[in-house]
């Protein structure tokens, strides 16, 4: 067992991370691929970077062969269309290449992949069915393949939806009454690693696992509610007062998602999450759990009877407040620029002018400042250049508080204190430049 090698594609998301971990400390050799990996998740020298999705088939054939692989756990997945993100691209164009890359490698290759649960006549939006053109494909294909259909995943970390439940568990809040009581079965990704596991313990010759799909899921029953309600128990919240959202901010909330993923952002909250948050996490576990004896942790075991951490606390009531921290300084950048230069552009310049700047420097000073606090809204506003945005605007009002004090030292005591207020201002761009990693 010790001897076989499996690729894992998709190895820095919330299931491909957990299960290339797992299989190694079983004692798999695991090669992990992933478009990009985070400082953190290269502790091996077999998790590789490698534009996968760009591949064609000759070249996902050579990789294949290059490692000898042999099984392959397709953990690859997007939400929504948006800029870098093609449901078609990944769950259909790409599962086609791989499919005959493993008909042309010559090796007997086990397909593990990962899908959704439910109806395929209940599936309404790209994702769905992006995901279940996959499936057909994999199961026309003749090659040895288990389609693995998890339920709501609940992990160690928290990406997306999952993410979005724990923020929920953490303050008062509610989704709408409907939403509430759609039903959630969770599974634990300790049970999708552990299936995996005893799927590439099996001989690839094995007719009994040649062809399957299984739910993976708790056995029990349970709602939106019935999980929120659990990290409720567990971030000690559960006796606290609630109010339920009303149904209009939930669209509102998915449109505003949509609009911010054309920016580059991952919002937990978008139309295509709300179309499958409503209709549910449905399935029949009972195939997957005759044939691989695994029992399914319940919804406490899965989400822990241990009170959480610190830690766990400051991520779920942060998570949704880094959204408006963001937004907030974007409005900040811009607006401070904006009034400058178009709405208060010669009280702006009549205070360079009061303290003695030379008449032919006011304007380019008062337009460059203006311009360089728009560009920095602008930069910020885009996920690729947060960073570099939320940089330029620590130095830029380091600056003007340093230029301040030496040139113009009076403006420290006038009586709205606005340059005092930088000093915060300053505070809170340091957090958002801490808080924009997702993995």
């Amino acid at each position: 067992m010790g001897q076989r090698t499996i690729l894992v594609l998709g190895a820095s998301g919330l299931i491909g991370r957990f299960v290339t971990d797992d299989l190694r400390a079983r004692g798999f050799r695991v090669v992990g691929v992933a478009r990009s990996l985070s400082p953190a998740q290269t502790m091996s020298a077999r998790d590789i970077e490698l534009p996968i999705l760009s591949l064609d088939a000759a070249a996902l054939t050579r990789l294949l062969s290059e490692h000898a692989v042999d099984v392959i756990v397709n953990c690859l997945g997007v939400l929504q269309d948006g800029p870098g993100s093609d449901t078609n691209a990944v769950h259909r164009d790409f599962v086609a290449r791989l499919l005959r890359a493993i008909g042309d490698s010559g090796r007997a290759i086990r397909l593990v992949h990962i899908s959704i649960p439910g109806m395929a006549e209940a599936d309404r939006t790209a994702f769905a069915t992006t995901k279940r053109e996959a499936e057909r494909l994999i199961a026309a294909s003749g090659i040895p393949h288990a389609i693995l259909r998890p339920g709501f995943v609940v992990a160690p970390s928290a990406y997306g939806g999952s993410a979005m439940l724990r923020a929920l568990a953490a303050f008062p809040l509610d989704l709408p009454a409907k939403e509430m009581v759609t039903p959630f079965r969770p599974v634990a990704v300790e049970d999708i690693a552990a299936t995996i596991a005893w799927l590439a313990a099996r001989d690839i010759e094995d007719v009994s696992v040649k062809a399957v799909s299984w739910d993976l899921m708790q056995t029990e029953p349970v709602t939106m509610a019935g999980v929120i309600a659990q990290f409720r128990l567990a971030f000690g919240t559960a006796g606290w007062p609630r109010v339920a959202m009303p149904p209009f901010m939930l669209g509102l909330g998915a449109k505003l998602g949509d609009l911010v993923n054309h920016l580059g952002w991952m919002p937990p909250m978008r139309t295509t999450a709300i179309a499958e948050l409503r209709r549910g996490v449905r399935g029949d576990p009972s195939a997957w759990i005759a044939a691989t004896g695994i029992a399914p942790k319940n919804l406490a075991d899965t989400i822990g009877r241990r009170p959480a951490t610190i830690q766990d606390k400051w991520f779920a009531r942060l998570f949704l407040i880094k959204a408006l921290i963001v937004a907030s300084l974007v409005v900040f950048w811009l607006v401070s620029g904006f009034i400058a230069l178009f709405v208060s552009y010669r009280a702006a310049a009549g205070i360079l002018t009061s303290h003695g700047f030379a008449p032919a420097l006011v304007d380019p000073i008062t337009i460059g400042t203006s311009l360089m606090d728009m560009s920095i809204g602008v930069l910020i506003a885009f996920s690729r250049t947060a960073a570099i945005g939320l940089i330029l605007g620590i130095v830029a009002s380091l600056g003007y508080m340093f230029g301040a004090a030496i040139l113009t030292p009076d403006l420290w005591i006038e009586p709205l204190g606005a340059l005092v207020k930088t000093g915060p201002a300053i505070v809170l761009m340091l957090v958002a430049l801490l808080m924009l990693d997702n993995r």
